[in-house]
């Protein structure tokens, strides 16, 4: 199952770590605790909107683009999703044998 937060903080901590910045940096400029922005990029917490601003205003990073990221993560998520569905459809030999 594809978790939003999840894809949402990877794209976080690959920009923030793009720029050779720390958690520590990041948050301060975000004035967001240190811990919280370590459970937001683990995908372990939901940010609210006015968290998420905060946070790519921090990374100078626009939150379109941030969304476009993680939507395109999504996307990419969903077509292997959709692909192992498919082969699984085709072969219900190998489903069965799998659940033996």
């Amino acid at each position: 199952m594809i978790l939003l937060r999840r894809e949402l903080g990877d794209v976080l901590r690959e920009h923030r770590q793009s720029q050779g910045r720390t958690l520590r940096e990041v948050s301060a400029s975000a004035a967001v605790s240190l811990g919280y922005l370590s459970e937001v990029e683990r995908g372990e917490k939901e940010a609210s909107s006015e968290l998420l601003a905060s946070i790519c205003g921090a990374l100078d990073l626009p939150m379109s683009q941030m969304l476009s990221h993680v939507s395109d993560r999504v996307a990419e998520s969903e077509a292997v999703s959709a692909l192992v569905s498919l082969r699984a459809a085709r072969r219900p030999d190998l489903v069965r044998a799998s659940a033996a």
